[in-house]
């Protein structure tokens, strides 16, 4: 029952860890702010889990671990519901448009309105007095704040679920089903974020205000760029899952009856009865544990950070993690801008592709561990050879170029709409019969509208140079065949990196535990997790976030002012297109860290290769020495047989029975 009820556990947290991933590009245009803020967002889990995991860790052993884990339960429940709230808050979705209704009739305002008011600087209406309370209200206190809160609090609800869920199955459980058990909450963890990103993929495809507004009036596609989906709804459900894996634990004993392997000894019997006076004597017995501490956990730290393999396995861990939460964090985005994807596809893509080939190259690494019985250096040789192959085959992404968006401010004006009142602010793509995207019905100079169709578009006349009443749909213009073609190659490659790279992650980890003592494995495992997360969970997400960010064209604008949510990326930029930049972004970044992570490996074999070469010659120092003892022990049996045997002989010896 308890390995079940961790199971479910396992899989709501992991759920809820990919969902909060896929909506990444829903957030940012809801809260209209940057990706870097994103990145702080994602990063704010990292955070929470670091807040409290050395006291749970710790004190929670000593506790009611079940319950622990019930109250861990209830506070991810309570963020994820957290996260959802500020959907409640801040009232529908405003879409950003250059269309306005007209005062004395229902129809719209024509985009392309005469007058004298210099091109670019055409105003804006002016909000109303409500408007202007709501401006402020909301100003106060930005919305995003309530998600940043709820991860924080989903990281500190998370903290007890592994280090107590495991060491409970490891402490009652049969010594050979530990393993069997352990991996079967493993795989389940695994399957987790397939249904993270699906549901992300569902809400993604319904419209925010479902519910709340009428859906013919919406005129946008899960294609545009201002497209929100039904982010907060995928946090109720998930909340709702963690809510339910609470509820388990709230009936388990604190402790199961032992096997017969682990009650074996009265002294044990005997330990278990004085459990609860040890706990008396907990708080008396500070200052001798901090004695302890001094002299036990100082000197295992110094021996630990003193091996120098471990600490150039670190430093490559830390950089590589770097790259890979950057690139999966910001993956889904880089598949809508680059290549024209919903977020509904992009999501649904990375749940039944990129996850399942992640899985399954993990569980073939181990398998293949396992049948060619490789030692340290072999396990270390196969996880640098499977990420150096995945390297090189990363490369090829390089390649897969499109036509980039041109979008230039200066250029948006010409004669064809010099007489209108348009605004370089707005965002309201339309796509012209010629097939060309113009930012605005506006400035594509269209005089008319009638429904979701602007007519007598000036500029379009203009492109084509033909007479005639052009006409322009709202949205852009999807992307040509050349598009569509290299998408499905961009999709195998990526899910044979994928895999190959992960075929590394087993022996990687084998080769931590191998390369120190055994009496620091669970300090270096301690000491590793807390690195990666704080130097790599952390700030990837950041900083990765930060420089996409400067890559964008064309900023959206609050409703009451300031800039919002990025609308276009230069895709040649974002793809690191170094004749036109030499910004290093997504893929360069990503790649450039993997690149100093390799020349880090190649010092860490040569000092491998040494500290293997001590260890064998301390075993054959230490065996020799042992041989020395046996030989002299034997030597002392042989004397003292002879002297037996010699007393035996002897006919005045007197034998008593």
């Amino acid at each position: 029952m308890f390995l079940a009820a961790l199971s479910f556990v396992y899989f709501a947290k992991a759920l809820s860890g990919s969902y909060m991933k896929s909506t990444i590009t829903q957030l940012e245009r809801r809260f209209d702010i940057p990706s870097y803020l994103i990145g702080i967002i994602d990063g704010s889990f990292e955070i929470g889990n670091l807040l409290v995991i050395a006291f749970v860790s710790y004190f929670g052993a000593k506790l009611h671990r079940p319950k622990i884990i019930a109250v861990g339960c209830l506070l991810m429940s309570f963020g994820t519901f957290l996260i959802a709230m500020p959907h409640f808050l801040i009232g529908s979705y405003k879409i950003e448009t250059s269309v306005r209704p007209s005062v004395n009739s229902s129809n719209t305002l024509p985009p392309c309105s005469s007058g004298s008011t210099v091109a670019g600087d055409r105003p804006t209406i002016l909000p109303s007095k409500s408007k202007n309370r709501s401006c402020e209200r909301d100003s106060s206190v930005s919305m995003w704040i309530y998600v940043f809160l709820g991860n924080v609090l989903r990281g500190i609800g998370e903290t007890p679920v592994q280090p107590l869920g495991i060491s409970y199955i490891d402490d009652y459980a049969q010594s050979e089903n530990a393993a069997l058990y352990i991996g079967c909450v493993q795989t389940i963890s695994v399957i987790g974020p397939v249904f993270g990103y699906l549901l992300g993929s569902l809400c993604a495809k319904i419209y925010v205000d479902i519910g709340q507004v009428d859906m013919e009036t919406v005129t946008i596609t899960p294609g545009d760029a201002r497209w929100v989906g039904a982010w907060w709804l995928g946090y109720i459900i998930a909340g709702a899952i963690t809510l339910m894996s609470a509820i388990p634990f709230w009936f388990l004993p604190k402790s199961l009856p032992m096997t017969p392997q682990r009650w074996s000894t009265s002294s044990d019997r005997r330990s278990q009865n004085t459990h609860n006076i040890q706990r008396k004597s907990l708080y008396c017995n500070l200052y001798s544990r901090w004695i302890l501490l001094s002299t036990d956990f100082v000197p295992a730290l110094k021996s630990l950070l003193g091996n120098p393999v471990y600490i150039l396995y670190l430093c490559v861990t830390i950089i590589q993690f770097n790259s890979l939460i950057g690139m999966v964090t910001y993956k889904p985005k880089y598949i809508e801008q680059h290549y024209g994807q919903s977020a509904s596809k992009a999501n649904f893509l990375m749940g039944m592709i990129n996850i399942p080939a992640v899985a399954l190259g993990m569980f073939t690494g181990g398998v293949a561990m396992k049948k060619y019985k490789l030692g340290i250096m072999g396990a270390a040789k196969f996880a640098f050879g499977t990420s150096l192959l995945g390297y090189f085959l990363s490369l090829f992404f390089l390649a897969m170029g499109l036509e980039s968006l041109s979008y230039q401010e200066r250029s948006l004006f010409s004669d064809c709409n010099l007489g209108c009142l348009c605004s370089r602010r707005e965002w309201d793509p339309v796509c012209g019969e010629n097939g060309i995207s113009y930012v605005s019905p506006c400035l594509a100079g269209c005089t008319s509208s009638t429904g979701s169709v602007f007519g007598n578009c000036r500029c379009l006349a203009l492109a084509d140079a033909q007479p005639g009443n052009l006409t322009a749909t709202p949205g852009q213009c999807p992307r040509r065949d050349s598009c569509d073609k290299i998408f499905p190659y961009f999709l195998a490659l990526s899910v044979l990196s994928s895999f190959i790279i992960s075929l590394g992650g087993t022996p990687g980890f084998v080769l931590l535990v191998r390369c120190i003592k055994p009496e620091l494995k669970s300090l270096a495992l301690g000491i590793h997790t807390l690195a990666t997360r704080t130097l790599a969970g952390i700030p990837a997400p950041i900083y990765f976030g930060a420089i996409i960010d400067s890559t964008c064209l064309k900023w959206g604008y609050k409703t009451c002012g300031g800039r919002g949510a990025c609308r276009i990326y230069n895709t040649s930029a974002y793809r690191w297109d170094i004749f036109k930049t030499l910004k290093i972004v997504y893929l360069g970044l990503t790649l450039g860290l993997r690149t100093v992570s390799f020349f880090l490996c190649i010092l860490g074999f040569a000092i491998l290769k040494r500290h293997i070469k001590q260890e064998e010659k301390s075993a054959l120092t230490n065996g020799s020495a042992e041989l020395e003892a046996l030989k002299k022990e034997e030597s002392n049996s042989i004397h003292c047989e002879q002297f037996i045997l010699a007393l035996d002989r002897n006919p005045d010896r007197e034998t008593h029975l």
